[in-house]
């Protein structure tokens, strides 16, 4: 594959903002940590973490990214698949996403306060359905792209296969956030809105970058938009879904001290 100059560094340079945000969150949940309630501090805990773990995963695309193409100054452009080169990993998203993707639905679901049986109903589920999603896209991610959409092969057998559980989960957060609107705070209610337009947003983006490979001809083009929108999409589902999760976080514990 041959990207062009500007295709490499767009990808170059959404992957270095990833992993800029990813640390500077990681820094800001730390220290927001101290600032909630101590029944808050697990789900801002588990906020850094998710983020901790992405920033590392994120270096290694980085890398594995830069170690995949040789520059050619004749004609400013990068290939990949040259001699001595290594091909790019792509299963570092995925090891990412099978730590993360459970962590950011149980930062969510404690943030809530559901009563226990629920939050341990609720986790169970979601954790296996999560875990479910990753596992069987897998295989379609790293499968040659044979087929243009609508089209059984590996790419999409595999691709439905994983959004029976991806559906599932969207489903059951969107009723459970809509659920437990009457029962939040009338200042969290604005916050756990936005959580549901982040979870819908931008876990609907990944299908989309998904098919990508099928949709669009070019194998350069489709892999210009399917790295940078995985990568915008992380950034919004993790530092900026763990934000909208620390404050309300702070406004529970604002109540909290009130109380007391």
């Amino acid at each position: 594959m041959t990207l062009s100059l500007d295709q490499f560094n767009l990808v170059y340079n959404s992957l270095s903002l990833a992993v800029a945000a990813m640390g500077a969150a990681f820094v800001y949940f730390l220290l927001a940590r101290q600032s909630v309630h101590e029944k808050y501090r697990l789900a801002v805990t588990i906020s850094a973490l998710v983020v901790l773990v992405a920033f590392y995963h994120y270096m290694r695309i980085f890398d594995s990214w830069n170690h995949a193409f040789v520059y050619d100054p004749a004609t400013m452009s990068y290939t990949s698949g040259v001699p001595g080169t290594l091909p790019f990993n792509e299963g570092y998203r995925y090891v990412d996403w099978l730590i993360t993707v459970p962590l950011l639905l149980t930062e969510l679901v404690l943030v809530l306060k559901l009563s226990k049986d629920v939050t341990k109903s609720l986790l169970t589920r979601l954790i296996i359905a999560a875990i479910a999603m990753i596992v069987l896209g897998y295989p379609g991610e790293v499968s040659p792209v044979t087929e243009k959409l609508f089209e059984f092969g590996p790419r999409g057998i595999w691709g439905i296969l994983s959004t029976i559980p991806f559906l599932y989960i969207l489903y059951v957060l969107f009723t459970e956030l809509t659920k437990s609107l009457d029962r939040q705070p009338e200042a969290v209610k604005n916050r756990v809105f936005w959580l549901r337009i982040i979870v819908l947003a931008t876990w609907g983006f990944y299908p989309i970058a998904y098919i990508v490979p099928m949709v669009i001809s070019d194998p350069a083009t489709a892999e210009v938009i399917r790295q940078v929108g995985y990568s915008l999409a992380d950034i919004l589902a993790k530092p900026a879904f763990g934000i909208v999760v620390v404050g309300i976080a702070m406004i529970k514990s604002e109540e909290e001290k009130a109380a007391a």
